[in-house]
């Protein structure tokens, strides 16, 4: 189905939200995958996953099998994890590559840096090569990918801007924290269950507007008159706390800080969404990636990782840390999923905006429309 979408592209004081369809709709969930999922950098997991060479994780992302892979050399790669020969899955369960990559159906070999390294018997038995079978040429097919802020970014499509270009203001306006970050581990990553669409997600973490309901905890001291919205339109949107405090164990003692922070730091913290799916925030001692998995129009599976200054933090506090920050999320999903099943209100026109507090959701909105609209048109234009 086509979706209206002029009336989202207005300025947020005229603006309405995006269309239902947009989150409990297959087949716009499907368009969606290709406009914003598969044609932008998207995230896929944490290069924490693979934390040795020789480490693979399967996975899923749209549909697509996936390994995520630490190569011989230290690298992380993402293929697609499927066998050249007769589209076999060949990895079904996280494990360390010790040789090669082995095909199960028919024992064709890959290293972890792709290449075909045997095929046995293809040119019949006790003939290991055959003239027509070019090893050179079927290798695993590889995901473009990047990692920045310890994130697994891929490119499906292949056509979007380098990394660099792509996120070059978000990349600007945080290179202070360009320093070493150090996964808290076993204890500082969780993942929540979420029945809603995945844009719902993002909408929610924009803003601070909701704060003094949904989050009152938090907002008895970080409150809602002191953030402040963050928009780049094209790229990310969020918001930002002029008032960040610190977590302190029984003896007062604080994470270590992030060495060479501006003073802007000291008391501050921001929250950017950074397009299409991955949320990240940042803390004078310590950060967190969130990455979205779309499941379906309704539902989501939020993966989230808390980072650390050094690899020896206190581990009493992080636990602290992550269960904090558990509780602020959790107390997220009754909203998301809430707005989920207000989209099957035939008559909910996407809603409005309040021009002084939803800019960084309509700033999303804006670029969902885009990309969609794009994306019809390159359609249209192809047949």
């Amino acid at each position: 189905m086509t979706t209206p979408l002029h009336n989202v592209r207005r300025p947020v004081a005229e603006a309405n939200g995006l269309p239902n369809a947009h989150y409990i709709d297959p087949s716009v969930f499907d368009e969606e995958k290709h406009a914003l999922l598969f044609s932008q950098w998207a995230g896929l997991a944490v290069a924490a996953d693979v934390p040795e060479p020789g480490d693979a994780v399967p996975m899923e992302f749209l549909g697509m099998p996936l390994l995520l892979i630490r190569d011989k050399e230290g690298a992380v790669r993402v293929f697609q994890n499927i066998c050249r020969h007769r589209g076999m899955i060949l990895v079904e369960e996280p494990r360390k590559i010790e040789g090669a990559i082995r095909c199960p159906y028919h024992s064709w070999c890959y290293g972890t840096d792709g290449r075909l390294v045997s095929t046995p018997h293809v040119g019949g038995p006790g003939r290991n090569t055959h003239e027509a079978v070019k090893r050179s040429e079927l290798g695993l097919i590889e995901i473009r990918s990047h990692v920045w802020f310890d994130v697994v970014w891929i490119n499906v499509s292949g056509d979007a801007p380098a990394f660099e270009v792509a996120m070059a203001d978000a990349l600007e306006r945080w290179k202070e924290f360009e320093k070493p970050m150090y996964h808290g581990g076993i204890d500082s990553k969780f993942q929540l269950a979420v029945a809603s669409n995945w844009k719902l997600a993002v909408e929610n973490y924009c803003e601070s507007y909701h704060l003094p309901w949904v989050h009152p905890g938090l907002n008895s001291y970080s409150r809602l008159e002191d953030h402040y919205n963050i928009e780049k339109p094209g790229e990310y949107s969020g918001q930002g706390t002029l008032v960040y405090r610190q977590l302190r164990n029984e003896n007062g003692e604080t994470f270590p800080d992030f060495e060479g922070l501006s003073d802007k730091w000291d008391t501050a913290a921001e929250y950017l969404a950074i397009y299409p799916n991955v949320l990240l925030g940042v803390h004078r001692d310590h950060a967190f990636a969130i990455i979205l998995v779309p499941e379906g129009p309704e539902r989501t599976v939020e993966n989230i990782h808390l980072y650390y200054t050094r690899p020896d933090t206190d581990e009493g506090m992080r636990a602290r840390n992550t269960q904090l920050w558990k509780t602020v999320f959790e107390e997220d999903i009754f909203v998301v999923e809430g707005m989920q099943r207000g989209r099957h209100a035939p008559l909910f026109d996407g809603g409005r905006f309040s021009p002084a507090m939803d800019g960084p959701t309509h700033c999303f909105h804006d670029w969902v429309a885009g990309k969609v609209e794009a994306h019809r048109a390159q359609a249209r234009a192809a047949e």
